[in-house]
């Protein structure tokens, strides 16, 4: 499957660590030493995962080469959905009158996205989609309790479109080489390591430590996997794309494969952790650079367990 255009959606606020001395005790130096993070992105209060979508939908539009209204299937990936009825996916049909299309919203915490991929390709598979939308957002801010000292400092909001067709439409699509997922629920601290329980606390991570643990063991485990397995060697990858979660997680990864800091993108600098859209919102902020047989691969950890990796050739 191919990969048509992409668009994103990034909040204008910018919220800078100092806001977070008076309200849990951590200096702006602490904060950047142990995540990375400067800033995070912050979304309106009128704003929230669909009219962030429609957003990023609208930013891939000028370089779509078909009508909206050919997409046959429109799945929304997140874990902080604005209307668990309404999802995203069907503001969306109905926003851009999609009439032809399955919709439908997918939530595995921080490798949404990339299960989405894989729904996508069993679509395709069964011949019941040819022209699929994935829309990927989260709002971090409607969730998190900002005084939490272990995350309440960590998180961002954004948006990415991803318009994904089962043939090559043109000769600029990048191709999806292979998509891979897997639950990990029975390792570690699992379903304890990252919680989202509105009525009870938010957004929280009770067990940093273990998700930093199999984040780095399973990121880079997971690329490996894809690259050997379609006949690339490690040299061979242009650019790593990983959940933006913390540049530590980065930094102990780029070690383990002994890659130089020019082949990974992030924006967790700026924009903090955007939860499930993190790894889908830097490949599509960086789209435009990518070079005809470039290699990137995107591989992401999210609370669950559950992890994924896709990997991609330009």
């Amino acid at each position: 499957m191919f990969i048509n255009t992409t668009g994103f959606y990034v909040p204008e606020e910018r919220v800078h660590n100092q806001h977070f001395l008076e309200l849990n005790g951590l200096t702006s130096e602490w904060i950047e030493q142990r995540t990375g993070i400067k800033t995070r992105s912050k979304a309106k209060s009128e704003e929230n995962i669909n009219t962030m979508g429609l957003e990023a939908i609208k930013n891939a539009l000028p370089n779509l080469q078909y009508d909206i209204t050919d997409v046959d299937l429109i799945i929304a990936a997140s874990y902080s959905p604005y209307d668990t009825v309404a999802t995203a996916a069907h503001i969306a049909q109905r926003e851009f009158n999609i009439a032809n299309a399955k919709a439908l919203y997918l939530s595995s915490a921080c490798s949404s996205f990339v299960n989405a991929l894989e729904v996508v390709e069993g679509y395709f598979a069964m011949g019941k989609a040819t022209k699929a939308l994935i829309i990927s957002a989260d709002k971090n801010s409607a969730y998190y309790n900002e005084t939490d000292p272990k995350a309440g400092h960590l998180w961002g909001d954004a948006a990415a479109a991803f318009f994904i067709s089962k043939e090559r439409v043109t000769e600029h699509d990048a191709r999806i080489v292979e998509v891979y997922t897997q639950g990990l629920g029975h390792l570690g601290k699992g379903p304890d390591g990252v919680q989202l329980r509105p009525r009870d606390g938010g957004i929280m991570m009770p067990e940093g430590r273990d998700v930093f643990i199999q984040a780095c063991t399973y990121m880079p485990k997971n690329a490996l996997y894809l690259l050997e397995k379609n006949g690339y060697a490690l040299d061979d990858l242009t650019y790593f794309i990983g959940h933006q979660a913390n540049m530590r997680i980065m930094s102990n990864i780029a070690k383990q494969l002994n890659l130089p800091e020019e082949k990974f993108l992030h924006n967790i600098e700026e924009l903090g952790n955007t939860g499930s859209v993190s790894s889908a919102l830097v490949y599509a902020q960086n789209a435009d650079s990518f070079k005809k047989g470039d290699v990137v691969c995107i591989t992401v950890f999210g609370g669950g367990y559950s992890a994924g990796a896709c990997l991609i050739e330009c």
